[in-house]
């Protein structure tokens, strides 16, 4: 109704008013908020409790119609006494972001980036070169799925990459189930604001829907329901290649204490921390393979925690950017040791695809020019290539089936197709999982069987405890001058020098972390870091001034945490939800541990004294992570089917199989004892592959 557009108008006009920039409706925001997320998130609630609590404002400061009938000045003052409360604060925040996010209403959103000097181009332009076309050729109808194959997959991201690479070089069917799509890239590379790096309460275009996809979260003694938006929830990308389409593409190595955290610093109380089964050294050889397959760029130069290597990296580092050479030069000043940042990015034309544009949005989005190397443009590619291939999307891996003796027989499947529930039964001589660490676990403990009534490989109560990703830690600098040339893909420069064998006032640390610069920043990222900061206010021209001045002035350092690994964060099936498909939904539950918080707090210091050698005037240190936050799991989620030397304490043999069942795999990142304090998919990737050698061994593919 009129009356509602213009009360909903005067309210997001008030948080970005006409100034340096155009009013925040007149590039859509308004109407974003009416025409999408009202009537498809179930905002109209709250966006008009919001209107009402504005209108009750200005009545109490005399005002006859309403807050649209306020002044200018008024309106920010009512604004600026109610950002306080949570629904106001929300509604500011959204505003803000959908502003500089291009919400695809209508509006010109070059209006609002025009004054920051942004663009998601590179600065040059883009390249003429030639983008390989999305290999589609696998996907397979259900109409057409098989009765039986050699081997079925579940889940398509690093670990689901490698596994039906080298199961069809080795001469087997293989039918890989993915629980998303295979969207365009067009479609994962221009979004701003339903992206996995935007978390605002909208769903991210790598995801499954909300509707129908819900995980709970137990903690301080209650459940909640929380959706896919919600970073409580702890979201991976539903996408053929999973993470990898999407990521950052930060290709790190572990290193040796990285395998070793029990010996190395004992086992802190309230942690279940333990080493891996396996070495360094006997991961040497398929981190080797993993960057020559894959595809990264990097160089060993300045690398304080520098391990045995085999071989070089396939391609020279990125140049540095100019942040990079100043956190070079402020490094040296420090005395601390720099590198550049190991990508999983083309510097150079590798393998069919070109080299890295530059361009200014690399995290969260899919490359428009194919440089950037996960398992849809490399792995599955060369597994579609052999005609023994069969990739089945939008279809869940309902449980495992068994035969009279316990042993594995195939996988039942659902989807919804065409409105219709379908569901089948596929036989199989062999299965592997690798869903990610949540649905990898719920996936076993789905799979129950007279044998094995909680689960499959779950005798001990095993699966899906030690659930772990990273906590960050970092702080974000300001500089007097523009220090930010937004070249791409992101991180350029990192030290390795606080990894291991830190202390602070009080003591030995447990492990530690890298720190690097961040990625580009975009005008929706920066909105939000600078906000959250309390360096540029929430609402009027005075946060158009602080975005127009501080964007490119503003540069981030920061890194994942090793966290101790508690037995307590773990992955149950909750007994009374369940998600569209009618399957039980996962439970997630547990904390950090205090170690992670030390840990945390010391690497944000390290990163604060970088930005200020570096020249920063004004330095903000990452606050601590909230408990009620629950377990950390993510992008980066890890641990829940942990390999081990004996049943009692694991999931896994050392190769991956699942205790008591010699033809059942489990191969991502649900392995990982810990989960280093680096970014984990490199070690996704080999660990992958030596599971996968181990199996079929090196004569065994053809």
């Amino acid at each position: 109704m009129p009356a509602q557009q213009e009360r909903l108008r005067a309210a997001v006009d008030a948080v970005v008013p006409a100034g340096l920039t155009p009013a925040a409706s007149a590039v859509g925001v308004a109407d974003f908020l009416v025409s999408e997320a009202v009537g498809s998130y179930g905002w109209a609630a709250r966006v008009g409790a919001v209107l009402d609590r504005l209108d009750v404002a200005a009545a109490e400061r005399g005002g006859t119609g309403g807050f649209a009938g306020l002044t200018g000045a008024a309106q920010q003052e009512v604004l600026a006494g109610l950002l306080g409360e949570p629904d106001v604060g929300w509604f500011a925040t959204t505003v803000g972001a959908a502003y500089y996010a291009d919400p695809a209403s209508g509006g010109n959103v070059a209006d609002a980036w025009g004054p920051l000097g942004w663009t998601p181009d590179p600065p040059g332009g883009w390249p003429d070169v030639a983008v390989p076309p999305e290999d589609r050729r696998a996907v397979i109808g259900h109409a057409d799925v098989r009765e039986r194959y050699d081997a079925v997959v579940i889940g398509s991201g690093a670990g689901g990459g490698v596994a039906p690479a080298e199961l069809t070089a080795a001469g087997r069917t293989v039918l890989v189930v993915e629980r998303g799509g295979f969207p365009d890239r067009a479609h994962l590379a221009e979004d701003h604001l339903r992206n996995a790096r935007t978390d605002i309460g909208l769903d991210h275009r790598t995801l499954v829907p909300s509707r129908g996809n819900p995980r709970t979260l137990e903690i301080g003694g209650r459940t909640e329901t929380v959706s896919p938006w919600d970073p409580r929830w702890g979201s991976n990308a539903n996408t053929v290649g999973g993470g990898t389409r999407v990521y950052g593409a930060q290709a790190w190595r572990f290193v040796p204490e990285d395998f070793t955290m029990a010996s190395t610093y004992g086992v802190p109380e309230g942690s279940a921390l333990a080493d891996w089964p396996v070495s360094y050294d006997a991961m040497e050889p398929f981190y080797s393979r993993a960057e020559w397959e894959i595809g990264v760029s990097g160089s060993t130069a300045g690398d304080a925690a520098l391990a045995h290597r085999s071989r070089d990296f396939p391609m020279p580092p990125m140049p540095l950017t100019a942040p990079a050479r100043l956190l070079a030069e402020a490094g040296s000043r420090l005395g601390i040791q720099t590198l550049a940042v190991p990508l999983a990015v083309n510097s150079t034309p590798y393998d069919g695809r070109p080299a890295c544009a530059r361009c200014r949005q690399c995290v969260g989005f899919a490359c428009p020019v194919e440089a950037k190397n996960g398992s849809h443009n490399t792995t599955l590619v060369r597994a579609a290539a052999t005609g023994r291939l069969h990739l089945l999307l939008g279809t869940r891996a309902e449980r495992l089936t068994f035969d009279r003796a316990g042993r594995v027989t195939g996988v039942v499947l659902v989807a919804e197709v065409e409105g219709r529930r379908w569901r089948t039964e596929v036989a199989a001589a062999d299965v592997v999982v690798s869903a990610g660490a949540v649905e990898s676990a719920r996936f076993l403990l789905t799979s129950t069987s007279d044998r094995e009534p909680h689960g499959a490989g779950n005798d001990a109560d095993q699966v899906g405890r030690h659930l772990q990703g990273h906590l960050y830690a970092g702080a974000l600098g300001l500089f007097d001058d523009p220090v930010n040339d937004y070249v791409g893909p992101g991180p350029s420069i990192a030290t390795n020098d606080f990894r291991h064998h830190n202390t602070d006032a009080t003591g030995r640390l447990v492990g530690g972390g890298m720190i690097a610069n961040e990625f580009v920043p975009t005008p929706t990222s920066t909105f939000l870091h600078l906000t959250q900061s309390g360096l540029v206010p929430r609402h009027g021209t005075g946060l158009q001034q602080g975005m127009d001045r501080l964007m490119p002035r503003m540069q981030r350092v920061v890194g994942p945490v090793q966290e101790v690994t508690s037995a307590e964060s773990r992955v149950r099936l909750d007994p009374r939800v369940t998600d569209g498909l009618g399957l039980p939904v996962a439970r997630l539950s547990g904390r950090l541990h205090p170690e992670d918080h030390r840990t945390a707090a010391y690497l944000g210091e390290r990163a604060a004294d970088w930005l200020r050698a570096a020249g920063a005037s004004t330095v903000v240190v990452g606050g601590r992570r909230g408990d009620e936050l629950g377990p950390s799991s993510g992008q980066h989620q890890a641990g829940s089917c942990r390999m081990g030397t004996d049943p009692v304490h694991s999931v896994t043999d050392p190769e991956g199989r699942v205790w008591g069942h010699d033809n059942l795999r489990v191969v991502d990142g649900s392995l990982h004892v810990t989960n280093g304090g680096v970014n984990p998919v490199l070690t996704i990737f080999a660990n992958a592959y030596r599971v996968m050698d181990a199996w079929l061994g090196s004569d065994g593919r053809r």
